[in-house]
């Protein structure tokens, strides 16, 4: 197994984590924010030195990719390749949504041949959000949705579907199915990123860390040449 570096910052919350052997074994939070690029630095130097500390060579770092907070974002990602470069280590992206169902998954009794569907608030009744299966499997891609009664209403007619993330409230009384469950309290957080950024490694799935980027700049980046980048 292996030693992750975990940076999560696409949401108010700024969150470092350090994870070893299917475990978190470092996590520090600010709650308070945004204050990434105040936090941000104090946590993962805190992070390093317990590692240093504990003898446990870092093998890997994993950002968080969005969508989310575009300044988030930016600086999350900014930390994650600055350090990868510096101490040679493999970066891996974890997508925010994807993210956010872990706990759920890890902490909540989710009904049989469920849905999930993480939401991050894009103002107003838009969100991000994308659907999964209980085996965190892609049911539905990441999408800006406007939602209404009828959004979702393909999977809700299936069976229950988990709504959760700062965007689910608001939109669960234009939503009104029976089917559909609201989940109160799930953040992306770094000490849930583990089990996903060792999927990544198992599976060889790292990001080039000289032209990696976050979800908001995918599609420009695919335009541009690498020389202009």
């Amino acid at each position: 197994m292996s030693c992750i570096l975990n940076i999560e910052t696409s949401t108010n919350v700024c969150s470092v984590s350090v994870s070893q052997d299917g475990a978190c074994i470092f996590s520090q939070e600010d709650h308070e924010g945004p204050n990434h690029a105040v936090k941000l630095g104090t946590f993962v130097d805190e992070a390093l030195s317990f590692a240093d500390s504990h003898a446990i060579p870092l093998d890997a770092v994993a950002v968080s990719c969005g969508p989310g907070s575009y300044t988030g974002l930016r600086i999350g990602a900014s930390m994650a390749k600055g350090i990868c470069f510096g101490q040679d280590l493999k970066l891996i992206a974890v997508p925010t949504l994807e993210l956010m169902a872990v706990p759920v998954l890890l902490r909540e009794e989710v009904e049989e041949g469920a849905l999930l569907c993480p939401m991050i608030d894009a103002r107003r009744m838009e969100v991000y959000s994308a659907v999964y299966d209980r085996a965190l499997h892609e049911v539905r891609g990441i999408q800006a949705d406007v939602v209404d009664a009828e959004t979702y209403r393909e999977y809700l007619d299936r069976g229950p579907v988990y709504f959760f993330g700062n965007g689910a409230e608001k939109c669960m009384e234009v939503i009104n199915h029976p089917n559909a469950r609201l989940i109160k309290g799930v953040e992306p957080l770094a000490k849930w990123m583990f089990p996903i950024a060792e999927r990544r490694i198992a599976q060889e799935k790292y990001e080039d860390v000289a032209y990696f980027v976050p979800f908001y700049l995918k599609d420009f980046v695919a335009h541009q040449p690498k020389k202009l980048l």
